[in-house]
């Protein structure tokens, strides 16, 4: 029975699984991420937990979700947030030279997108949009079954869109981008208050709570129109820690995409939200890995 190895590279944990071509999860671990995290500290967490994951020696790919772009070819890490010193690191080639196994790299949004395409919230659909809503606010774009990266492995950054031109400022050097309205950080700014704990007011009919959720979802339905307007996607997922107040946000947004979609570019949409939780990442990366593993 082919398997292969999914690895999810966070700033403070490394999640790997070993995965049949069905989906199944024969095994999976999560280990600490060294500090500092170095490429080489990285690469050599990641070959232990590779050799305790896969004693035997069964997989045949490996897919690594990395938390920041990769190339076009998913060979190189181009960057890594939260991570020491990771600009330009060829971790798949790495990763080869080690292990013998083929590898590629997918940004860690990518990956989730992947992940809820394969066995999620996504997987009765072609086409999709997967949004996750938490310390940033990143993406995925899934046409025809496909992770579509654009010309340079860059696409799909989908909460650096503006919102509003005259909004606050944006790392990305973007001024008032979707995550400068919807990430935790912004949820904060505007509120003084967590998103788990606004969830919570909302669950017991706090007012404030419940109104500061229907203009996120106003905000979130403004950001998706521009997305459903250039895709038409059949569905929309989303992920993140913020979509655990999914129920409190939907309607607002639902609404707003109603009003200034037209019919014809949302015919049959679906807004859901993800399945796969945590695991999502490392489940797409070992999709990617079948991706590889079956050439």
């Amino acid at each position: 029975m082919q398997q292969v190895i999914g690895i999810d590279l966070g700033g403070t944990a490394i999640k790997l699984g070993r995965f049949t071509t069905d989906g199944k999860c024969l095994q999976s671990i999560t280990v600490d991420t060294p500090q500092p995290a170095t490429p080489e500290a990285v690469l050599l967490k990641m070959i232990e937990a590779i050799a305790q994951i896969d004693p035997d020696n069964q997989s045949i790919a490996i897919g690594v979700g990395t938390p920041g772009p990769a190339d076009a070819a998913g060979r190189v890490a181009k960057v890594a947030i939260n991570l020491v010193g990771w600009q330009n690191v060829p971790l798949a080639d790495w990763l080869e030279a080690k292990t013998g196994k083929p590898t590629i790299l997918a940004n860690d949004a990518n990956c989730a997108g992947l992940g809820e395409a394969w066995l999620g919230a996504g997987r009765n659909f072609q086409h999709l949009i997967l949004l996750t809503l938490g310390t940033g606010v990143g993406g995925a774009i899934i046409l025809d079954g496909k992770l579509f990266v654009g010309h340079q492995g860059a696409a799909a950054e989908l909460g650096l869109i503006t919102l509003n031109p005259d909004g606050p400022m944006c790392n990305s050097g973007n001024q008032g981008s979707l995550e400068q309205h919807t990430s935790i950080a912004a949820i904060r700014r505007r509120t003084g208050k967590e998103p788990t704990e606004l969830g919570k007011l909302a669950q017991n009919g706090d007012l404030e709570a419940l109104t500061f959720w229907q203009e996120y979802g106003k905000d979130l339905g403004i950001g998706l129109t521009n997305l459903i307007y250039v895709l038409t996607p059949q569905a929309v997922i989303i992920g993140g820690g913020v979509s655990a107040s999914f129920q409190y946000f939907l309607p607002a947004m639902q609404a707003e995409i109603e009003k200034r979609v037209l019919p014809t570019s949302r015919l049959g949409l679906q807004i859901l939200p993800a399945e796969l939780g945590n695991s999502a990442g490392m489940v797409g990366a070992a999709k990617l890995a079948w991706g590889i593993g079956d050439r």
